[in-house]
């Protein structure tokens, strides 16, 4: 038998599920709302950033943006923003941007716990008039790249391992 990686794993089983074979959990794959399809195109709206300032959307014209929705009381984002903070430092100076956005339901909340673990990527937090052009998603952590042509060229729901988050730099 041939040996299987975590994420190869991982799909193998939301393939079974995917596929009806998990019974009532077959639930747990069908696709979750407002996330955006690959090869769409996204439309990124200005966003006030948690430590101040703002993101630019007419700043990521032409640039490879990973956005990445996500909350301080999510496990799975616990696992997963690390990486993204290591992907943004060592690939941010090849044109990387990233965008979080927090889905806690108060801001102090988001700027709470980056502040605890040193987290500094650019990222913030889900206002009305964000959501009106990026609507949350149905569930955490959500990650997505917007290619240079303004077209989503990955989406991942769910948990993802450090070494998935660094292929992420693909897209640059």
């Amino acid at each position: 038998m041939p040996h299987l990686d975590r994420r190869h794993w991982c799909r193998s089983v939301g393939t079974v599920l995917a596929l009806g074979l998990g019974g009532p959990l077959a639930r747990a794959a069908e696709p979750l709302k407002n996330v955006p399809a690959v090869g769409t195109a996204l439309r990124l709206p200005d966003v006030p950033l948690l430590e101040g300032g703002e993101f630019k959307a007419a700043s990521a014209q032409g640039k490879v943006v990973v956005v990445y929705w996500w909350a301080s009381w999510c496990p799975f984002c616990a696992q997963v923003t690390p990486a993204i903070q290591k992907l943004w430092r060592a690939q941010r100076e090849r044109g990387l941007m990233v965008l979080g956005l927090s889905i806690d339901q108060e801001p102090a909340a988001a700027k709470a716990y980056r502040a605890k673990r040193g987290y500094d990527f650019p990222s913030g937090w889900v206002t009305p008039a964000v959501e009106a052009q990026l609507p949350r998603p149905q569930g955490l952590p959500v990650t997505l790249v917007r290619g240079r042509d303004s077209h989503v060229a990955a989406v991942e729901i769910g948990q993802l391992f450090p070494e998935d988050v660094e292929q992420l730099a693909r897209f640059l």
